[in-house]
């Protein structure tokens, strides 16, 4: 009996380091397998984000899906009535990718009345309250400075020279009414932020967070998703007339603004801009004494009819003028297409996690024509 026991002892002793490496190995595989499970959420991406964005209460946004966490803001939709089902097409991904688990309500505009199909058939999508309004017409109309005959001139002008929407007259009223009163409008007037929603838009990748507490918490005023040069011969003297403003109100500039990005070396209008058919904002900026002072100064010359100013530059130069540009926010994981371009995070986690079905390899933020690297330059 005392030899059988020495003959395990023994055994034993001589597989310790045995026993040790298959332990160690057992670890390791155990870790491994963990690893190669784990899902990352947007959690972690917020944590590891390359465009280093320095911001907190990453827990409180994840979980902020009770109406008392819920911010003053609102879906806007400017449409026709004859885009009713592009848009339908745009709100149902909306709302599957992120709006059916925050319920912000719509606010539709439109410069004639909303049909009943339209009406009936946008309110049956959403679980969210549906408002719908009619544009006034101060807000839609020729100012009284301007020289209807001479617009008229300049649109056919622009027409054959192949301006991008040259000839469109209700074109030109829609730019400036983005421009300098969609923020005014009493529909909006209750609101803080706001999500621009069009129709024949794509939302490609699940959206677990709210990005308007997101903007709250970290006090930001703009966020966009892909940013583009413009068409210089639709805005030939918007530089200069923002020089001219500028000089005579320098004191509306800050400090830390963005206008590196919007200029170059020569201090010329570079034409980068936020395309904003895309934008999750605070109202209140459009609404500051110093943006309105700066689009007034803009409707006087009289470009948004004698040219075809966009509202995407004059958001864009206001933004570069008055915004510290750090309260200005690329949001690299809401994938988006609107066409021709799309934006779609790049980080393979996206795409492993299941969240998206765009292509990385198709997002326009590194091409030609992208304004996006500049931006991260900054």
């Amino acid at each position: 009996m005392n030899i059988h026991i020495k003959y395990y002892e023994n055994r034993i002793s001589l597989s310790r380091p045995v026993i040790r490496f298959l332990i160690l190995s057992l670890i390791l595989s155990s870790l491994l397998i963990l690893y190669n499970s784990y899902k990352p959420t947007i959690r972690d991406n917020f944590f590891k984000y390359k465009y280093n964005d320095p911001y907190k209460d990453i827990d409180l946004l994840i979980n902020s899906r009770t109406k008392t966490n819920k911010v003053n803001a609102c879906i806007v939709v400017l449409a026709r009535n004859n885009e009713l089902y592009q848009l339908k097409s745009s709100m149902r991904q909306f709302e599957e990718r992120w709006n059916k688990k925050f319920n912000y309500p719509y606010v539709f505009l439109n410069d004639v009345e909303f049909s009943e199909a339209f009406i009936n058939q946008t309110s049956s999508i959403t679980q969210s309250e549906t408002k719908y309004a009619v544009i006034p017409k101060e807000m839609w109309s020729y100012p009284s400075w301007i020289n209807q005959t001479k617009a008229a001139e300049n649109r056919k002008k622009a027409e054959q020279d192949h301006v991008i929407y040259g000839g469109s007259e209700s074109y030109r009223h829609m730019c400036r009414f983005n421009s300098g009163f969609f923020f005014r409008h009493p529909a909006l007037l209750d609101y803080d932020y706001y999500w621009r929603l069009e129709p024949s838009v794509e939302f490609m990748c699940d959206i677990d967070y709210d990005p308007f507490l997101f903007m709250k918490k970290n006090d930001l005023y703009y966020g966009f998703t892909i940013s583009l040069y413009e068409f210089e011969n639709t805005i030939p003297t918007l530089w200069n007339t923002t020089k001219k403003f500028m000089k005579e109100y320098s004191h509306y500039i800050n400090n830390n603004n963005s206008l590196k990005w919007v200029t170059n070396d020569e201090n010329n209008y570079n034409l980068c801009h936020f395309w904003s058919n895309f934008e999750i904002a605070n109202l209140n900026f459009w609404r500051s004494e110093q943006y309105i002072k700066y689009f007034e100064y803009l409707d006087k010359e009289g470009g948004f009819f004698y040219e075809r100013w966009g509202d995407a530059p004059v958001h864009s130069l206001g933004l570069a003028l008055f915004v510290d540009k750090s309260k200005i926010h690329f949001f690299n994981d809401i994938s988006y297409f609107h066409p021709p371009y799309q934006h779609c995070p790049i980080d393979k986690e996206f795409h492993e996690s299941g969240r998206c079905h765009c292509d990385p390899n198709k997002s326009f933020d590194t091409d030609w024509y992208s304004c996006t690297e500049k931006w991260w330059a900054l």
